[in-house]
């Protein structure tokens, strides 16, 4: 089993930053990517931003310049540093971890962090 514990999230006004962290532990094996994922009220869930084991990353053109993705391999965390916010990023953020187990991948999602960015 794999565990993702998230943490950072909270309310923050518009034009503000939130920095989300996730820590993975548990049966880890072979991590091909770690991502950030949210999702809205009556939305469907979107990939927000993704680093792969290369370390190379692809964004949602709606965060493009504003939210940055990371992470520290010693730790098996990844962080998601948000600047900028509005208040169409308000959702509850999830992160998702891929492993490879032989010849077959496994994803695993945390529980949800909410991010609500409001005046």
């Amino acid at each position: 089993q794999v565990q993702l514990v998230e943490s950072g999230g909270g309310l923050v006004q518009p034009g503000g930053s939130l920095r989300l962290s996730c820590a993975a532990s548990g049966s880890i094996f072979s991590i091909t990517a770690m991502a950030w994922y949210r999702q809205a009220p009556e939305k469907e869930r979107e990939l927000v931003a993704r680093i792969t084991s290369g370390a190379s990353t692809n964004y949602a053109d709606s965060v493009k310049g504003r939210f940055a993705i990371s992470r520290d391999n010693a730790k098996n965390t990844v962080y998601l540093q948000m600047n900028n916010l509005k208040p169409e990023d308000t959702a509850v953020y999830y992160c998702n971890l891929d492993q490879r187990i032989g010849p077959n991948v496994f994803g695993y999602w945390g529980q949800g962090t909410q991010v609500n960015v409001s005046s």
